[in-house]
C-alpha cells in the first residue's frame, strides 16, 4: 500500500512514465506559468494529485526531478561554452548569451523554479543553489588555469561574484526584455567582468608589491 507522500516501487522503476509526467509539468508551467497548480500538472497527465505525486515521493520530489531536469541542460550548454577554444572575450561573450537565452525562452520555468519553487521547498533551494556554485567553482578554475592569478581564494570569491551578478542581471533583463535588447545586456556585463577583474588583478599584484619592498 502506497500513500501520496511514498513512490510506488512500481513508479520508480519507470523512467519513461517519469519524464513524461515531468513533461506534463513542463507543458502546465510554460502555459500557466509559475503560478501552475499541482492539480493542473496531474489533470495534463490524466491521473489524480495523490498519483502524481507517489511517483515523487511528494511535492517536493517533483520539485526537485523538476530542478535536475532544468539545471542540467543549462549546466551543460555553460560548459560549453566555457570549453571553447575562442578568445577570452568571446567565450565571456557566448557564455553569459547562452545562459540569458536559455533563461528568457524557458521563462515561466525559470520563475517557478528559482522563485516559487525554490521558495516554497528548503530542497529545492539547496539544488539551485548547489547549481550556482558548481558554476562558479568551474568559472574559478578557468580562472585559475588561464591567468596568472595564483590566490585560488581570490579566484574562487571573483567567480562566485560574476556568476552572482549575471543571474541578477538576468532577473533584471528579464522584466525588461522588451525594452533592453540581449546583445545590450551581453556586451554590458562582458565590458564589466573583462575590464573590472585585470584591473582588479593588477591592484592587487601593485598592493603586493608595495610590502614586499
Amino acid at each position: 500500500m502506497t500513500t501520496a507522500g511514498t513512490a510506488s516501487p512500481g513508479a520508480r522503476r519507470d523512467p519513461g512514465r517519469r519524464r513524461a509526467l515531468l513533461e506534463a509539468a513542463d507543458r502546465v508551467i510554460q502555459r500557466e506559468g509559475p503560478g501552475a497548480s499541482m492539480a493542473s500538472i496531474a489533470a495534463e497527465a490524466g491521473i489524480s494529485k495523490p498519483i502524481l505525486y507517489r511517483h515523487f515521493g511528494d511535492k517536493s520530489g517533483l520539485y526537485q526531478a523538476l530542478a535536475e531536469r532544468h539545471t542540467r541542460k543549462l549546466i551543460e550548454g555553460v560548459q560549453e561554452e566555457f570549453s571553447r577554444a575562442t578568445s577570452v572575450r568571446a567565450r565571456t561573450r557566448s557564455t553569459i548569451d547562452t545562459y540569458l537565452s536559455t533563461i528568457s525562452n524557458n521563462l515561466n520555468l525559470y520563475r517557478f523554479l528559482m522563485h516559487r519553487a525554490s521558495a516554497e521547498d528548503a530542497a529545492t533551494h539547496g539544488a539551485m543553489s548547489t547549481m550556482i556554485r558548481g558554476l562558479s567553482r568551474e568559472l574559478a578554475e578557468v580562472m585559475i588555469a588561464e591567468s596568472e592569478l595564483t590566490d585560488r581564494t581570490r579566484a574562487y570569491v571573483w567567480a562566485h561574484a560574476v556568476v552572482g551578478m549575471v543571474q541578477t542581471a538576468g532577473d533584471w533583463w528579464l522584466d525588461h526584455a522588451d525594452e533592453v535588447p540581449r546583445e545590450t545586456v551581453v556586451d554590458s556585463l562582458a565590458d564589466l567582468i573583462l575590464g573590472g577583474l585585470p584591473a582588479a588583478a593588477a591592484s592587487s599584484h601593485q598592493v603586493l608589491e608595495l610590502f614586499s619592498e
